[in-house]
């Protein structure tokens, strides 16, 4: 680093104790993160032929994450447990341009996520016609605006530099007191890149929720009690309330501080308080994939489907060929199913199989069957056209549109 790294000495501002605690942070998010968002790739990969358009932005979200992950860690790390920056000026404009990119693309990759599901389920006439090239246009229009805001200071339009609490690099909160460009950069960053994106996906889980919640209500008024089509919408509310509370806890401490440097006195913000800021913002990468590992059923199936497959093949099982553990239907037809009623109902309907590798997949296959009495359907209005709908088919096709 030579002499560059001389004329750029960045000592940190916080204590020792301070540093070393925020490098061991560091070092558990992103272990925690290059897992969460590896393994989210890993089974969007293995099911890559089955997903659906609106599951791009859940890919492009992890790989957004992980970019900010190995772009980031490894630097701030060691300079936290050496109590300053350890590398030189243009390293930190990198650092600081990463740490933009991802951040942003992640942010707004988020914003368009809401949007398509708000599409999809409040106006299902034109979420319906949402496509495989839709998709990925708007991925790249996430990336074009992502790479505007963090090519800006790159051309003069804000500036980047130290961060105020000495061991990593980002925007320059502080240029705004001596430059009307790199003001309005701040404003624009605040505005398009923090108040938009909340504004949108409060918005859109709002309408979602309220629309599964007439739905649900609408088609209680025809099924008896006994019969809540309550999985989808818990489902619906979990997912919205954890992707909203996400959101704001891992930029809003961040925003708030940050406009306070630029608008206020930069040197009254504590240094600490940029500190914790910046870890908050940086735990986006590691919540983000538990958030949808979690809440989406289908990777959550794809996945315990590859753990149990994994599993059989590490412990060089005999007795569970490929086929077995990955429970197809050809298994359950051969060897899981006796005679058959007339009414299509296995005879040993009830029970569980003993020669199937994952019994959880038949429970699951079993309660898509039918009980011994005539399947009751409802008409549901879907915009402007009516569909008749069996009544254990309703959870499924709410499901289906937001997850």
């Amino acid at each position: 680093m030579g002499n560059a790294s001389e004329a750029f000495l960045l000592n940190s501002k916080i204590s020792k104790d301070s540093d070393i605690l925020m490098g061991t942070i560091y070092i558990i998010m992103g272990v925690l993160s290059m897992l969460g968002n590896g393994i989210l790739l890993f089974v969007a990969y293995r099911k890559k032929s089955t997903l659906k358009p609106a599951e791009f932005f859940v890919v492009n979200l992890a790989i957004s994450d992980l970019g900010m992950t190995i772009s980031l860690f490894p630097l701030a790390i060691p300079s936290a447990f050496t109590h300053m920056w350890l590398f030189n000026k243009t390293i930190c404009t990198g650092y600081a341009f990463c740490g933009v990119l991802f951040g942003l693309c992640s942010l707004t990759n988020l914003t368009v996520l809401s949007s398509v599901c708000w599409l999809k389920v409040c106006c299902p006439n034109y979420g319906n016609k949402f496509s495989y090239c839709h998709a990925s246009m708007l991925v790249a229009g996430v990336w074009c605006y992502a790479g505007v805001f963090a090519v800006g200071p790159l051309s003069g339009w804000g500036e980047y530099g130290p961060e105020p609490y000495g061991t990593a690099c980002c925007i320059n909160w502080e240029a705004p007191g001596r430059s009307f460009a790199a003001m309005s950069y701040i404003i624009c960053l605040f505005f398009f890149c923090y108040i938009v994106p909340s504004t949108v996906i409060f918005l859109s889980y709002t309408f979602i929720l309220m629309t599964v919640r007439g739905s649900r209500q609408a088609v209680q008024q025809h099924m008896p009690p006994q019969n809540k089509i309550s999985n989808a919408q818990t489902l619906i509310i979990k997912l919205s309330v954890a992707v909203c509370i996400g959101f704001l806890t891992a930029w809003s401490p961040y925003a708030i501080v940050a406009m306070w440097a630029a608008f206020g006195d930069a040197l009254e913000v504590p240094a600490i308080a940029f500190a914790w800021a910046a870890i908050f913002a940086k735990s986006s990468t590691l919540y983000n994939p538990i958030v949808y590992l979690v809440f989406k059923p289908n990777f959550r199936r794809s996945l315990c489907r590859d753990v149990a497959l994994c599993r059989s093949t590490l412990c060089g099982c005999q007795h569970s060929s490929p086929s077995k553990g990955t429970c197809s239907q050809f298994n359950h037809k051969e060897e899981c199913n006796s005679t058959q009623f007339s009414n299509g109902l296995p005879e040993n309907h009830g029970t569980t199989c003993r020669h199937c590798a994952c019994p959880e997949e038949f429970t699951g296959a079993r309660e898509n069957l039918t009980e011994y009495i005539p399947q009751q359907t409802f008409r549901i209005l879907k915009g402007s056209i009516h569909s008749e709908v069996a009544e254990s088919q309703l959870s499924i096709d709410m499901q289906s549109d937001f997850l």
